[in-house]
């Protein structure tokens, strides 16, 4: 990609975190940002206008979840490259976010010299995981991986299940997604069904043991 600008679209709701990111870009001969979103919609709205070959999408976004937003992008625009960003450890959202589309998935707090060698990268049509992740990866590629209970939830079930361990309630929750406390108090009802657990405690506990949570 030496010889072809690379065009970056960034979805991200902090003003802060885009500015970071077009400053440390700007840095760069081969990489021009080509559009900004600070909110799902206004992604999957404003990103065919930019035509980029790379797009860094915040995974938590006010409107609606990243990797919600992802599929739907993935479905739009099959052949965009798109490199998740989170505050969230790998280990809680990675593997989700790449089983969902993703070209590669980056911690906030990864250097900036990470970030431009994973666009880099992910822009000549490779995936992009850190050394760690790669790990967890090859090590639930053998036959004797068990999917452990987590694993089977879906997008916003697991949502759901990480802001109920991080001390939330249904109704803060609800609020905070957009949704009403009837569809909170569903998807909580369904994930404690599908791990076989009984009390948001248990819960907790489970992806505190887990390392679901910080």
């Amino acid at each position: 990609m030496t010889e072809k600008t690379i065009r970056v679209f960034i979805a991200d709701d902090h003003a802060i975190v885009r500015a970071g990111l077009k400053q440390i870009l700007a840095e760069e001969g081969d990489i021009v940002v080509a559009g900004e979103a600070e909110s799902g919609i206004d992604a999957g709205r404003l990103v065919g206008k930019a035509r980029p070959h790379v797009m860094l999408l915040d995974i938590s976004l006010p409107d609606r979840n990243g990797i919600e937003v992802l599929k739907q992008i993935k479905k739009d625009k099959p052949e965009l490259a798109v490199l998740m960003l989170s505050m969230h450890r790998e280990d809680q959202y990675a593997i989700r976010a790449l089983k969902a589309g993703a070209a590669g998935y980056l911690t906030k707090q990864s250097a900036p010299r990470e970030l431009v060698t994973a666009i880099r990268q992910v822009a000549g049509g490779q995936k992009y995981v850190s050394a760690a992740l790669a790990q967890t990866l090859a090590s639930q590629v053998g036959a004797d991986h068990e999917a452990a209970p987590h694993e089977g939830l879906s997008d916003r079930e697991y949502q759901t299940l990480t802001m109920i361990a991080s001390g939330r309630t249904v109704g803060e929750i609800a609020q905070e997604l957009s949704l009403s406390v009837k569809t909170i108090s569903e998807y909580r009802a369904r994930l404690l069904v599908k791990m076989k657990l009984k009390t948001s405690a248990e819960l907790t506990s489970y992806a505190i043991r887990n390392g679901l949570v910080d």
